[in-house]
């Protein structure tokens, strides 16, 4: 039977072999990579793809009971305030795809894509 080292020693290099083979989680709001294609018409006479950058990660939220004050102004409905964020496009930039037509045919299409991301009040939708 191996000894306690020999199995930890074990377990510690799968683990770090499974992580290997996946993305690694990485915590917070961060650029993630993806592949994108665009297309010129809903036929696609035109398209071409592009690795675009997206917000991708955890922020912080929490919820605990409201304050009196709080409490009173709504009629007591109000029993527990909660705070979030979410992770969110700070910064966009436009880039250039490339896209092939029928044919020899080229055309150049602008698309966003995100520069910067961070943790920023939850909405909807921004864009």
């Amino acid at each position: 039977m191996a000894s306690p080292q020999t199995l930890v020693l074990c377990l510690l290099v799968l683990a770090v072999t499974e992580a290997c083979g996946q993305e690694a989680v990485i915590p917070g709001c961060h650029l993630h990579p993806f592949n994108v294609t665009v297309r010129s018409d809903r036929q696609g006479t035109c398209q071409g793809s592009h690795m675009a950058q997206a917000c991708v990660g955890h922020c912080e939220s929490s919820a605990f009971p409201s304050r009196y004050s709080v409490l009173v102004a709504s009629g007591y409905r109000h029993n527990i305030t909660s705070v979030s964020q979410c992770c969110t496009i700070s910064g966009l930039k436009k880039v250039r795809v490339q896209l092939q037509c029928v044919g020899s045919r080229r055309e150049e299409l602008e698309i966003f894509t995100a520069r910067a991301c961070q943790c920023d009040m939850c909405r909807l939708s921004r864009y």
